[in-house]
């Protein structure tokens, strides 16, 4: 059975998903995310500050499928806004976190982890939605009025809004697919034992799930 595979339940895809590119993005963090929302069919296209080619912290060179003021909430499924040094050390990603503002004003779902979650606190997104991050007092220092609604946990949904720890990838990437519809209930529990824990016990149950899925299909 070919974990990667298993299970790719198929729901309303809605638009393509948005992944948000810039220069020291943290290219490990949406990873798993990326990965298991294309095996279920999601169209990935990723969004950089303009269109020319950015350079992650892994030194990998990304070339944008379109700039940021291109992109339309009303044509996009998810905003994926991952961390980057540029965060902390200047303003180049404001216009990321204000982008997030428009997108979670229509409805459209945000999803930020690591760096990308004290650019939210900046823009004041956090001030009244349950929420997590690295760790309390890096968002502190953002100056923001949201401390009572920080949550010390691996990753936090509310409503719309997914955030993480630099430290979770894979809780990261649970709570978009739960989002999303992609995986649920025992299965969802099952991908994430697999991943974070490196439970085989889960194996069986994707595989479970992979053969009805495809008998329903046919």
């Amino acid at each position: 059975m070919n974990a990667t595979s298993a299970m790719n339940a198929m729901n309303d895809h809605g638009g393509p998903v948005h992944l948000a590119v810039y220069d020291t993005y943290a290219d490990w963090e949406t990873g798993h995310t990326t990965a298991y929302l294309a095996r279920a069919g999601r169209e990935i296209r990723t969004v950089g500050p303009t269109r020319e080619p950015v350079t992650t912290i892994g030194g990998l060179r990304i070339q944008p499928d379109l700039a940021l003021d291109e992109l339309r909430p009303e044509d996009s499924s998810l905003l994926i806004l991952t961390g980057a040094d540029l965060w902390d050390t200047s303003d180049d990603l404001a216009p990321f976190a204000r982008k997030a503002r428009a997108f979670l004003d229509a409805g459209v779902p945000v999803a930020a982890i690591c760096g990308a979650t004290a650019g939210l606190a900046r823009e004041g997104l956090l001030d009244d939605r349950d929420h997590t991050s690295a760790v309390s007092f890096y968002l502190a220092a953002t100056g923001y009025r949201g401390g009572g609604r920080y949550a010390d946990t691996d990753a936090v949904t509310d409503g719309n809004l997914v955030t993480a720890g630099p430290t979770e990838p894979v809780a990261f990437a649970r709570e978009v697919l739960r989002l999303l519809g992609v995986y649920e209930g025992e299965v969802l529990d099952a991908w994430y034992r697999l991943f974070h824990d490196s439970d085989a016990s889960a194996y069986a149950v994707l595989e479970k799930a992979s053969g009805a899925a495809e008998e329903a299909a046919r």
